[in-house]
């Protein structure tokens, strides 16, 4: 059995450097001046680089030239999900995720669906405030499962379950818009799935889910919400899962980016 296919490229925040600043679009040069944290600016620049470069490598266009747009469901700002407008080259299926937590920046891009990509820094020296964001962000039985573990298990558990989360509403292109308490997914110990949805959601796509451990340490989740074959219709009850897990191909965004800027 094959799965969906989904490149996935890792960077780091020490690759942001001034030449990447020439790939960037005005919106995209005006938020990053705009960033007052240093490392935010960091982060920023080398995910818009990196999506760029993979972007216009797949387009066969400039990476300067790819045709992406930044519009917020919520507001209509611009900082929504980076999109691909109908672009003069390549198929028009091409979807990507832009990801940064800590030091690390990834970059997913698949065809025939929307993906979300979600990583989140963790390791020795990560302390995350487990029982303020759980109680947000975790279903009542994933919440008591996560109590029923023992202390030291909590964070690394925790850290899971979020990135599939995120990496589901990313693919959704919904972000936090919805509640989090109400998408329930596989304990952590277990195939990435989702059980329950939003009651927010009109319908519900064919969601496939892979989990990733970045540099051995750093959970990371890609979701891909299959679009529906032409003359169907998306699922409004249960839980349909596609067959086929996402087949994930790792690739080097640090030397993507160091190619570029030399």
């Amino acid at each position: 059995m094959t799965g969906h296919p989904v490149q996935v490229w890792w960077a780091r925040l020490d690759d942001a450097r001034p030449a990447l600043l020439t790939l960037l679009d005005p919106v995209e040069r005006a938020r990053w001046e705009s960033t007052p944290d240093p490392a935010g600016r960091g982060r920023f620049l080398v995910g818009c680089a990196l999506g760029r470069l993979v972007l216009g490598r797949l387009l066969d266009l400039p990476p300067a030239d790819v045709p992406l747009r930044r519009v917020c469901p919520r507001c209509a700002g611009p900082h929504g999900k980076p999109r691909l407008r109908t672009a003069p080259n390549g198929p028009a299926d091409l979807d990507f995720s832009v990801t940064h937590s800590g030091r690390l920046i990834g970059v997913a891009v698949c065809r025939g669906g929307e993906v979300g990509l979600d990583v989140e820094e963790s390791g020795p020296d990560t302390v995350v405030d487990v029982d303020s964001a759980a109680g947000v962000a975790l279903s009542a039985p994933e919440l008591a499962a996560l109590h029923a573990r023992p202390a030291g298990e909590r964070q690394s558990a925790f850290l899971r379950t979020w990135t599939r989360k995120e990496a589901v509403l990313k693919a959704l292109g919904t972000g936090l818009t919805v509640p989090l308490r109400e998408l329930q997914v596989s304990p952590p110990d277990h195939p990435p799935t989702v059980l329950t949805w939003p009651t927010a959601l009109p319908s519900h796509p064919r969601m496939s889910l892979a989990d990733l451990l970045v540099e051995n340490t750093h959970p990371a989740a890609v979701a891909v919400a299959l679009r529906a074959p032409s003359g169907t219709e998306p699922s409004t009850t249960g839980t349909e899962q596609d067959e086929t897990a996402v087949q994930v191909a790792v690739q080097d965004g640090t030397r993507t980016l160091a190619d570029y800027a030399g």
